[in-house]
């Protein structure tokens, strides 16, 4: 952990027990938190939700207190995190990251208003009625990061296109696992590329992984949608430079540390938007009311640097089509 990232967690922690306190006597609201990875790896996200909940006037350790809890990425620890929440009683539910929490938010409770955060269609899951009219306790976000991997596969076909064998990182925990695979398998099938599929839940399996696709000589690396992944991205990255292999990932937050590419939703809008409609419920509306939106803004992020170092010379085309080249 860097110094300042831990002097923050300190800071933090510092002002959340006299909130606490006062929460318990009933002076502030309190919101219930459930994650699926870490507190330091979900950081910078927390801090944009907890932007939009100010710029509504509720300003975590002075008019809202926050109660976290986090997986750090055994999602299965997920169920009895959402019913502790629910036996504190909180205002309301913030499920982010994936379905994993949202489903076991919206096991926990019928009554207490939640809002989540989701890579799968919140209708098809059960969360809410429709998008336009969620009614029941749920509303939130749905960002389909899980749909990319053909799109991600194509580009990563773009800056090398002479790979011909490409390994896909997969979580086996992750509820989207199945569709990424069929979908990417798919495209690939189209494209004459063979795909090497290697699971990974943690982070000696992910160190396995690729070892293996070293061993088979891939020549390229998709890394799929997965909370997990999100924050073991330093990791991820830095193995991929470490075996020099092309990488494409789904946030941009990969590319900061050092990642090939990334293509996917802005997980800033995202959170954003948590916090955002975590304020309208804690003024009064109802989550049945609140429409769940569905975060349309995609970017494409290349780091030139990586690309220098792996010696690949980035197509025109391409740069002039990314959001952002990280020089």
């Amino acid at each position: 952990m860097r110094r300042r990232e831990f002097i923050s967690l300190i800071g933090g922690a510092a002002i959340t027990f006299p909130v606490a306190a006062r929460a318990q006597q009933g002076t502030v609201p309190v919101i219930g938190y459930l994650g699926p990875n870490s507190a330091v790896a979900n950081a910078q996200n927390l801090q944009v939700m907890r932007r939009g909940l100010a710029e509504a006037g509720f300003v975590e350790g002075r008019t809202v207190a926050i109660e976290y809890h986090y997986a750090d990425g055994q999602y299965d620890r997920l169920t009895a995190m959402a019913a502790e929440l629910v036996r504190r009683n909180v205002a309301v539910l913030v499920a982010t990251g994936g379905t994993a929490p949202a489903l076991a938010a919206k096991a926990a409770t019928a009554t207490i208003p939640i809002v989540f955060s989701t890579t799968d269609d919140p209708v098809a899951l059960g969360l809410v009625a429709s998008f336009a009219r969620p009614g029941g306790n749920a509303t939130g976000v749905n960002f389909p990061l899980a749909e990319l991997g053909a799109k991600q596969l194509g580009l990563l076909h773009e800056i090398v296109p002479s790979a011909a064998r490409v390994g896909l990182l997969v979580n086996p925990n992750n509820t989207v696992t199945e569709t990424v695979t069929r979908e990417v398998a798919a495209s690939a099938a189209a494209m004459g590329i063979q795909i090497d599929v290697a699971p990974a839940g943690d982070s000696p399996a992910i160190e396995a992984a690729f070892s293996t696709f070293v061993r088979n000589r891939v020549e390229a690396v998709l890394v799929g949608s997965d909370p997990y992944f999100f924050g073991r991205r330093v990791q991820l990255t830095t193995l991929a430079t470490r075996h020099a292999l092309p990488a494409i990932y789904n946030v941009r937050e990969f590319a900061d540390v050092g990642g090939l590419m990334s293509y996917g939703t802005s997980l800033t809008e995202v959170f954003r938007q948590v916090g955002a409609y975590a304020a309208r419920i804690l003024k009064g509306a109802k989550a049945a009311d609140l429409p769940v939106v569905r975060s349309v803004t995609f970017e494409l992020v290349i780091n030139l640097p990586t690309a220098r170092a792996l010696g690949l010379a980035v197509p025109p085309t391409l740069l002039a089509r990314a959001d952002e080249v990280i020089e």
